[in-house]
């Protein structure tokens, strides 16, 4: 797998920003009323993932780093900007579902995180497939999620009668909890899968498991991981005691001696 498709995958499915990074929640839980709502929410946001990535990577060496987040959002905002008009003018529906979360994109945490992880370290082609990875699996994250919420609230699926006459709909699943509950259960599955996450985070050997944020590939990582037990372990040898210059002088013991007195003779 080149380092192009690697991009494509890591957004899909090892860093899928919604369900392994836990990231844009807040569209994720407001637009997925339907799953024509989650796709066209997807897709805009994918449009502004890829012009940035590709802007930002271009501008990485002229933006200081001082004020790199404000001209973040300016180019992201003025991506926004042309997304929103041309929504309001081709797909008025939509832009009427959808209504504040499209300007709302512009502090989006996927694209500001993007910009500043990968696209401010890398060239721009590079940066471009990192936003279509990224893009694509949100937008396929927000499609499921509003499928499976439209289909269960309502018996639909993108508009289209699916379920027969006999089934109620819950409508629990199109109001806000609906959300929250489809969200916890798709989760709650990944985590029985054994699927890393965020909210199950399990650091690995050598690897933090952000690709995003890592300018080396796998295989380069593995490598240095195998270079590095290869090499042999200095044991820490405990320092040896230096003999001290004071020397120790042992007390003499005193020996007591008897004196014999003379026998002195008493002269008569």
């Amino acid at each position: 797998m080149n380092k192009y498709m690697e991009r494509i995958y890591n957004g899909v499915a090892k860093e899928n920003p919604t369900f392994v990074l836990m990231l844009g929640m807040c569209p994720t839980l407001a637009v997925t009323t339907s799953a024509i709502n989650g796709l066209g929410m997807g897709v805009s946001t994918m449009v502004v993932l890829i012009f940035s990535n590709f802007i930002i990577s271009l501008l990485r060496n002229i933006i200081p780093d001082k004020v790199r987040i404000p001209a973040y959002i300016v180019i992201v905002a003025s991506l926004v900007t042309v997304v929103q008009l041309l929504m309001e003018a081709y797909v008025t529906t939509l832009y009427d579902a959808l209504g504040i979360y499209i300007p709302l994109i512009v502090v989006n945490c996927i694209i500001l995180g993007r910009a500043e992880a990968f696209a401010s370290k890398n060239p721009p082609i590079l940066s471009a497939f990192d936003g279509i990875g990224m893009g694509i699996g949100f937008t396929i994250a927000l499609t499921c999620i509003g499928l499976f919420r439209e289909l269960i609230g309502a018996g639909t699926a993108f508009s289209v009668t699916v379920m027969p006459e006999a089934y109620e709909p819950v409508s629990i699943f199109i109001l806000a909890p609906g959300a929250f509950l489809v969200l916890s259960l798709i989760i709650a599955f990944l985590n029985a899968m054994h699927i890393h996450t965020e909210a199950n985070k399990k650091v690995e050997k050598g690897c933090d498991g952000h690709c995003g944020s890592c300018s080396v590939t796998c295989e380069e990582r593995k490598e240095e991981q195998e270079e590095l037990e290869e090499t042999p372990k200095v044991e820490d040898k405990k320092p040896e005691k230096k003999a001290s210059n004071k020397t120790i002088v042992k007390p003499m013991s005193k020996k007591v001696t008897s004196v014999k007195k003379p026998n002195k003779k008493v002269e008569e």
